[in-house]
């Protein structure tokens, strides 16, 4: 299956990236993930517009100044992260013998899915659903009750910058996204 990527120039990029698995790596060792990203940051120029981590993925709208890079972006995340649980906690990475066989060929240490989801968001309405789509995310999955609950997101950033009231998330709030579904 040969698998294309559209770079749209200009254009955000809303990204999901899930651990393999599905196993919770993510908010156990959520200071790694925010070194990870620090050391992308340093080698490739993108903003995070709007970011929500849960346990076994994590949401991201990016904004890449080259959009050609956002694979890259990803990668280069993956890869700091993975270097830095292995020195700190190597029990998160998979033993040769668990992983399935296109892991060990590639010598890959099973804390990601091969494969990220994404999609070129073109317009600001479209940019709008995915940002709530985001925020949201830890409701949809039972994490907490309110948007606000959740601290491991972009959506208290948002509030402070009076993007969002603080108590987001209502039926009425969330009636633009009820029927997106990116996992």
């Amino acid at each position: 299956m040969n698998y294309h990527r559209v770079y749209i120039p200009n254009s955000f990029v809303h990204i999901i990236i899930t651990s393999y698995e599905r196993k919770h790596i993510f908010i156990d060792n959520i200071e790694i993930l925010r070194t990870a990203f620090k050391n992308t940051m340093q080698n490739y120029k993108f903003e995070i517009v709007a970011i929500c981590v849960l346990p076994d993925h994590i949401h991201l709208i990016l904004n890449p100044e080259n959009i050609k890079e956002y694979s890259k972006i990803i990668s280069s995340v993956k890869h700091s992260f993975s270097h830095d649980v292995g020195q700190v906690c190597p029990t998160y990475l998979c033993s040769q013998d668990d992983l399935k066989i296109g892991y060990k060929n590639k010598r890959e240490k099973g804390l990601f899915q091969r494969r990220f989801y994404e999609h070129t968001i073109v317009n600001q309405e479209e940019l709008n659903n995915h940002i709530n789509y985001v925020h949201y995310n830890p409701v949809k999955h039972g994490y907490v009750k309110c948007v606000k609950d959740w601290v491991y997101s972009s959506f208290h950033k948002f509030v402070e910058n009076k993007l969002y009231d603080k108590n987001w998330g209502s039926p009425n709030d969330i009636e633009n996204i009820k029927n997106l579904d990116f996992e």
